[in-house]
């Protein structure tokens, strides 16, 4: 079933000779449960698609439909619970909150949203991130993959639609990186989570179910 639509995507920054097509005519959809890898080179547009995807910023022209709803239909401020509740984002460089411990951390979405924080489904969380024993470590007390495992967590508590996941083993080293897509890929069955990953690893984009390459703003490729 499709959860994610793209159609017609563009977004161009500047004016006249400044004029830069970070996007141009971009159509895709992605299915309920599936992992997808999105690849290319800096500067190909897999970025500016990814905040698009997710309501972050606003296409020149196009429209994105999650769940069948027109997502740029909505004022911003439904924008914003819609990005609260229906989207996980996971960045490259944590943006964990420094003096909240991994517990806090994890639960912060739901707070934010006025909900309260189920004990035993962040037990679970923990268990699923091998982060028990670092409930209540601060983020300056954990390695660069324990502040991921972290940031994936928080992604996840509130059980959106869709996971974005940016370059999310991009400040990892190898090993660490390699244990954050295996988490990932173990999310995705658990809760037949729906994930997008925005890589320029092949190797990685590779654990995905299908992969889309992107070039000069446009998909180039895609296939299983």
């Amino acid at each position: 079933m499709e959860i994610l639509r793209a159609e017609h995507l563009k977004k161009v920054y500047g004016k006249g000779d400044a004029e830069v097509i970070a996007l141009d005519d971009v159509s895709f959809s992605v299915n309920k449960g599936e992992f997808v890898a999105i690849i290319g080179a800096s500067g190909s547009g897999k970025s500016t698609l990814m905040n698009l995807l997710g309501g972050v910023d606003r296409p020149t022209s196009g429209k994105v439909f999650v769940e069948g709803k027109d997502i740029y239909k909505l004022r911003d401020d439904a924008l914003a619970i819609f990005r609260r509740r229906q989207v996980g984002i996971i960045y490259q460089f944590y943006n964990l909150i420094p003096i909240l411990n991994v517990e806090e951390n994890i639960s912060l979405p739901l707070e934010l949203d006025g909900r309260s924080v189920d004990e035993a489904e962040i037990d679970e969380m923990l268990a699923l991130l091998g982060l028990t024993d670092r409930r209540k470590h601060l983020p300056n007390e954990l390695s660069g993959g324990q502040q991921q495992r972290t940031a994936i967590g928080r992604a996840l508590i509130a059980r959106p639609s869709i996971i974005l996941a940016d370059e999310p083993t991009g400040n990892l080293d190898t090993k660490a990186g390699n244990e954050i897509v295996e988490l990932l890929k173990k999310t995705n069955k658990k809760y037949a989570q729906t994930i997008i990953m925005i890589t320029h690893n092949l190797e990685l984009a590779r654990c995905a179910d299908r992969i889309i390459r992107m070039e000069d703003g446009r998909i180039a490729e895609q296939g299983q």
